[in-house]
């Protein structure tokens, strides 16, 4: 049993931090990437996002059904991480004189090279999805410990975090020195090592084939006599939505904002304090919200994260903009992770690859969807610039830290009055 518990945890952290690595480039530095290196359009970044998001949505509904039907998570995880690991490698040689060499005749580079990236995005993120979101998020889904689902949703929402740390630590100046070759190729290999790790500490898939599967089970989850017959995972969906749409409007922009508005040179002792100290907090908060209650606990975590995100807009200097940073990002993985463990609590026994689809649909296509182009419209409003090389480029300014927090504000009303219902229910039981 002690083996078998060391086994499932370490796949949970081998793999939900391998993935969080890969998501971490895809969800930031392709962004980065992009603006440093092709276009400063605020709009193709937002294009990249929600074009990624349909794909990742898509794919993890289909193979999670599909590894439902085949009773398979084992070879959707290793497979799918190599794969994943080689399509991301890819981005190593696309820049826009590699474009300009196989297309010499094209008349706009800049759009190409726009159009070859945002593709290889969705290739890399049907692999990502197809391993992580689907066939890991089940296998976490049908192992994880009832009474610790919340602290290991609070791990897995740390890892982005832990990843980003690593990223940072590790491959930062290579980005910093325009090594975009180096840093992708380094992040791939971490991702094949890992699906091939994979092979020897996955235990052999348990699940019996789905003989009465259709293929109109696939879209199982997302019938509404489905989700109406089960309102607490109605509930926790809209709420993971609302929260998710919340963080994916400052997110995209997050980095190029602390380069290029707040014009921090060496920011990484910054994010290393945000990154580390909120992703103890989370795994910390999670284990708070086990024991007495996920949405009791959730309000405050929605306040903690407004709270941030308010501080944030008027922070400027160093270590004031670490602690605004530090306030927002806790409330914000506690709240994610509140609302993920309530989905996962109340999916269907047997369906998880199922339902997996459908918690992508609320928690990253629609948010990314959505939370991006908010964003984008605020800082399009705002006409921030600076000129680099002649060229003037567009910048994000704090507002959307406020964009954010009201955006909050909805989740916060909806949670009060479920909370005062569920208490007037207990007290006429």
């Amino acid at each position: 049993m002690v083996k078998k518990q060391t086994k499932l945890w370490l796949v949970i952290v081998l793999f939900g931090l391998a993935g969080q690595i890969a998501w971490t480039v895809e969800n930031m530095y392709f962004n980065i990437f992009l603006y440093n290196t092709v276009t400063t359009d605020p709009d193709a970044i937002a294009t990249m996002v929600g074009t990624s998001a349909i794909v990742a949505t898509v794919t993890t509904i289909l193979i999670g059904a599909l590894s439902d039907k085949l009773g398979k998570r084992k070879p959707f995880m290793v497979w799918g991480y190599i794969l994943w690991g080689l399509s991301t490698m890819s981005f190593a040689f696309i820049s826009t004189n590699s474009m300009a060499e196989i297309f010499p005749k094209t008349n706009d580079i800049v759009a190409l090279t726009t159009f070859a990236i945002i593709f290889m995005d969705c290739v890399m993120t049907f692999f990502g999805s197809s391993a992580n979101d689907a066939a890991f998020n089940a296998y976490v889904t049908e192992n994880a410990p009832q009474n610790k689902r919340t602290m290991i949703e609070g791990l897995l929402s740390a890892f982005p975090l832990v990843s980003m740390l690593i990223i940072f630590g590790v491959l930062y100046p290579l980005t910093q020195a325009g090594k975009w070759k180096e840093f992708f190729i380094y992040i791939s290999i971490s991702i094949i090592l890992t699906g091939i790790i994979g092979f020897f500490i996955i235990p052999q898939d348990k699940l019996s084939p789905s003989k009465n599967f259709r293929m109109a089970d696939v879209l199982y989850g997302f019938r509404p006599n489905v989700l109406i017959r089960n309102p607490p995972l109605l509930l926790a969906l809209f709420l993971l939505l609302l929260v998710s749409i919340a963080f994916q409007v400052y997110l995209p922009y997050l980095l190029i904002y602390v380069q290029h508005h707040l014009a921090f040179d060496n920011y990484v002792p910054l994010l290393g304090i945000v990154l580390i100290g909120a992703s103890v907090f989370s795994v910390l908060g999670g284990r708070l919200a086990d024991k007495t209650g996920k949405m009791r606990l959730f309000p405050y975590t929605l306040l903690l994260s407004m709270t941030g995100l308010v501080f944030m807009f008027f922070a400027r200097k160093y270590f004031v903009c670490a602690l605004a940073a530090l306030i927002f990002m806790t409330g914000a993985l506690l709240s994610q992770s509140i609302t993920t463990a309530m989905v996962r609590e109340n999916i269907p026994e047997g369906m998880a690859g199922r339902f997996q689809g459908v918690r992508m649909f609320f928690a990253v296509l629609l948010p990314m969807l959505i939370g991006p182009f908010i964003g984008a419209r605020i800082i399009s409003k705002q006409s921030l610039t600076y000129t680099d090389l002649g060229q003037v480029k567009q910048v994000p300014g704090p507002e959307i830290f406020l964009g954010a927090a009201a955006v909050l504000l909805i989740p916060l009303a909806i949670s009060l009055i479920s909370k005062k219902h569920m208490e007037r229910r207990s007290k006429n039981e």
